[in-house]
């Protein structure tokens, strides 16, 4: 039998190809914009015939009509990484969150938490019955190879992408036709405060650097500060749009990279059209699983690695929460600790907590005498080394606690800095009457 034969034997519906979940299984959903909406809606389609399914995954975009409360007893989510569309449900107690990091997800498939069945969408076949992940192979392409069932869409506008990213039809169990756009993430709006954040964060970029960014304002901005900058590389979990002009003038090149030289390694994209549009079939791309992207002792290995990350609060002692908003789960811990413990050790590394000094229409500092009760540390106080704000960079690795409050009451909402003083000899970081005033 061809591959040929082999695929036309697979193709079907996609009602056909869920009815493959039954009660009590546990299905990986692809994430970002690989979503795979088509079987995702027939997946929902089936929560009359089913009951206990757990259905896990990262940040997904579109709908996630399962963790609707009349889905509850036929469905219950997991996430590793919170997106919008699961917040609330996790907020009800209907959904889970699981924090971990992006790293040792796929660790989890083999003992803590095996799969039943994969949901992925996939390029169409090459002539040899191969199908790429394209935008996203995230740990989908380590689910697909561990998981006993395999379900793909096949949508003719998925990018068809280089790297650790093909499966061949062989591996696959059913396969569902479709042709619609991709989901997009469409680029944050930054302004004018994320600009002067984005600065400070440029001015520690060397020429050479190979970088990873998140997802935000402020790192669409950082991308934008670049242009000045010689042979820059990437290694990330994602790439935004903003890469395509720095790669297109020559400013992102790989040319200095020591590890993957001349490519840009990542291991999914989060844009639009024009950005999935310029990975199809483009050689400078370099797509791999998670494990081994956010990998602390592979990123080390790109020297002058500089990791760019946010925060939602940092305290005087430069604990960092990025997951949560005080008890509620927000977002996950993604590759944060993954890149800071990566970047810390890489010959000529820079890690970078940036973030705005305030939040809430200006109305709360950012920077607080402690973490809001209930708040997780994502980063801890011993790994944080740069923090930046639109008003400085607090370099906090070695200080003490003293040091550190005063560096990062010097990069505080100057509207605050008086009220962190006091809480700061409150606490007895600081002693004014020994010390002085440093506001």
């Amino acid at each position: 039998m061809t591959w040929n034969d082999e695929y036309r034997r697979k193709s079907t519906s996609a009602a056909q190809a869920l009815e493959a979940v039954t009660s009590g299984m546990r299905v990986w959903i692809q994430s970002g914009c690989g979503t795979p909406s088509v079987l995702v809606n027939a997946l929902v389609a089936r929560a009359s015939k089913v009951r206990d399914v757990e259905i896990v995954h990262m940040m997904t975009l579109g709908s996630a009509d399962y963790t609707k409360p009349e889905y509850e007893g036929s469905f219950r989510h997991r996430g590793l990484f919170l997106g919008p569309n699961v917040r609330d449900a996790v907020a009800a107690g209907r959904a889970d969150y699981t924090p971990i990091f992006l790293s040792e997800i796929e660790g989890l498939f083999e003992h803590n938490m095996p799969l039943d069945v994969v949901l992925m969408q996939v390029s169409p076949p090459d002539a040899h019955g191969f199908v790429t992940l394209g935008t996203t192979v995230d740990c989908t392409i380590t689910a697909a190879r561990m998981a006993p069932v395999v379900i793909a869409e096949v949508n003719t506008q998925m990018p068809r992408t280089h790297g650790d990213t093909a499966i061949h039809i062989s591996r696959i169990d059913a396969l569902v036709e479709s042709s619609r756009p991709l989901l997009e993430l469409r680029p944050e709006p930054y302004s004018e405060m994320h600009m002067r954040v984005a600065r400070n964060v440029a001015a520690l970029i060397p020429d050479g650097a190979t970088l990873q960014t998140g997802i935000g304002a402020i790192s669409e901005a950082v991308l934008h500060c670049l242009d000045d900058k010689r042979d820059l590389g990437i290694h990330t979990e994602t790439c935004p749009d903003a890469v395509i002009d720095l790669m297109e003038s020559g400013v992102i090149n790989g040319a200095a990279k020591t590890l993957h030289r001349g490519k840009a390694v990542a291991g999914f994209v989060l844009g639009t059209r024009r950005l999935f549009d310029f990975i199809h079939d483009n050689p400078a791309f370099e797509f791999r699983a998670i494990s081994y992207i956010n990998d602390p002792f592979v990123v080390a290995q790109n020297d002058r690695m500089v990791a760019i990350n946010g925060a939602l609060q940092v305290d005087l002692t430069g604990q960092v929460c990025a997951d949560s908003l005080g008890p509620r789960p927000y977002s996950g811990f993604g590759g944060q600790l993954d890149f800071i413990r990566g970047a810390a050790r890489s010959k000529g590394g820079v890690p970078i907590i940036a973030l705005p000094s305030t939040a809430k229409s200006g109305t709360v500092s950012r920077i607080a005498p402690m973490l809001d009760p209930g708040s997780g540390v994502v980063t801890s106080r011993g790994d944080v080394h740069y923090v930046v704000t639109e008003h400085g960079i607090a370099y906090l690795h070695g200080k003490s606690l003293r040091e550190r409050a005063q560096a990062l009451i010097a990069i505080a909402d100057p509207r605050f800095r008086a009220e962190l003083e006091d809480a700061a000899e409150r606490l007895h970081y600081l002693d004014r009457a020994r010390a002085g005033s440093f506001a």
